[in-house]
């Protein structure tokens, strides 16, 4: 099963502000959804509570050591080990891990690819992706959006492969 995380963050590595994400790129979301439809998401309760429901066509396992929180429309998992292995049990090629902060750091180490989408900004964000050893990974795509109507911001979108494999 191929492990992917998948992350826009600004020049910084900023990944969020607030319990948000701090810009709007249309573009990018439409790319998240078609690129994760299907498949299974593995989030973060404080992910899942700022995205506010289950995203519809995907399996969605929220992380939460609480026995007692069980969030509509979704699969809960106490680890990342175990939201992997549900997703491994139930046939999964590919699962999608969305955020935020503190899952990207545990998962980092497990993933074989990663979606990336650079924001052309500084957002002053409070959360952040961990840092990318640039020997351990090679990009494999790569492709710069000037801002459209509904991009605050122009990006760079890169798919990086992790080196070796």
């Amino acid at each position: 099963m191929i492990v992917s995380l998948i992350v826009a963050m600004d020049l910084q590595g900023g990944i969020g502000r607030d319990g948000g994400i701090p810009w709007h790129l249309s573009t990018d979301l439409k790319r998240f959804k078609r690129l994760t439809m299907g498949h299974y998401l593995v989030m973060g309760r404080k992910t899942h509570v700022s995205i506010g429901r289950a995203l519809p066509g995907r399996i969605n396992i929220v992380l939460s050591r609480a026995a007692n929180y069980q969030p509509q429309g979704c699969l809960v998992a106490a680890s990342l080990d175990g939201a992997l292995a549900l997703a491994q049990d139930a046939g999964a090629e590919e699962v999608f891990v969305i955020g935020g902060g503190q899952v990207y750091s545990q998962a980092l180490k497990l993933a074989n690819r990663i979606y990336l989408t650079r924001v052309h900004t500084i957002a002053n964000c409070d959360t952040f992706f961990p840092d990318l050893d640039a020997a351990a990974w090679r990009v494999v795509e790569e492709q710069a959006l000037s801002a459209g109507e509904e991009d605050e911001y122009p990006s760079t979108y890169q798919v990086l492969q992790r080196a070796g494999t």
